[in-house]
């Protein structure tokens, strides 16, 4: 990246923009200085005067920063900032072309989330050994975790009767307290009962509630509890990956596309609103595709 003093011409520019960006749009501090010092760089980089400027230049600033392993969505800010900064010009004036509208889309790839392998999901559920009553416990909550996929949230607040024990159904609360119905595998439910009818009423003590996994002190989980729960059998495994309790959601989810499900159904369990939320799992379904066809295919 070229690194050149910046003349006195096009600072007059960038500060005409900067009591604009003050005056009249009302940005807090912190997201003026990021636009301007989005704009001195690219100011450094062309090194000629901002009213001259083309679309090519702007594409040469936006591949160097590309190259330079910039984020995607760090590039992608620094481009919105010059088609502000341009769109000022032009409304002021100071240029009499709209260049700003030539300017190539930004490019964001998606950042697809963590998935366990089935293999990964089952080392994690039978490292959890079950030899008192927080094993009993914990042994639910991950089974009933990755067999719903239920956000953490839900299974925090999920109630004892909330679970359909012969209709192998399970009531859950999503955003909005929205409900919806989802089902519960046979081997989650077997946990769950041996929990409840084993352990539960160890945590409860002398509390009063119907909330379904206790804490040590007999009340709802935090997600912090929740967290440090996982985190503690992660480590008694082989796993490698950063992931989180919600990284069983995302592991539900990927696996039933990969079984063959499909995508509608997949939202509805997931409590979805937008199928647009749900596609990103169709993506991790084709990179998984794509990883056995090239572990596989003889010509791969």
């Amino acid at each position: 990246m070229k690194k050149e003093n910046i003349s006195k011409k096009n600072l007059s520019f960038i500060n005409k923009f900067k009591f604009y960006l003050k005056v009249e749009k009302g940005l807090t501090e912190n997201s003026i200085n990021a636009y301007i010092s989005d704009i001195k760089q690219f100011t450094k980089f062309h090194n000629n005067d901002l009213k001259k400027v083309n679309p090519e230049n702007v594409i040469e600033f936006l591949n160097t920063l590309y190259n330079t392993k910039f984020e995607d969505t760090t590039v992608a800010r620094k481009r919105s900032s010059l088609v502000n900064f341009y769109k000022f010009l032009f409304a002021e004036k100071i240029i009499n072309k709209p260049i700003f509208e030539q300017f190539p889309p930004q490019k964001i790839s998606l950042k697809l989330p963590n998935v366990l392998s089935i293999d990964e999901v089952n080392e994690l559920i039978n490292s959890v050994k079950i030899k008192d009553k927080y094993g009993l416990r914990n042994r639910a909550m991950l089974e009933f975790l990755y067999s719903t996929g239920a956000r953490i949230s839900e299974m925090i607040n999920l109630r004892t009767g909330d679970i359909l024990w012969k209709e192998n159904l399970v009531r859950l609360f999503g955003k909005g307290r929205k409900e919806r119905y989802v089902p519960i595998s046979d081997i989650a439910l077997k946990y769950c009962k041996k929990y409840i009818e084993e352990a539960r009423y160890e945590f409860l003590k002398e509390n009063q509630n119907n909330i379904m996994f206790l804490n040590r002190f007999g009340n709802k989980f935090s997600r912090m509890g929740c967290w440090k729960i996982f985190d503690k059998y992660v480590k008694l495994t082989n796993i490698k990956a950063e992931i989180s309790p919600h990284t069983l959601r995302h592991s539900f989810a990927t696996h039933l596309l990969q079984g063959g499900a499909n995508l509608r159904v997949v939202q509805a369990l997931l409590g979805h609103s937008n199928i647009n939320t749900t596609q990103i799992y169709t993506n991790i379904d084709r990179k998984y595709l794509k990883e056995i066809h090239s572990l596989y295919h003889p010509r791969a």
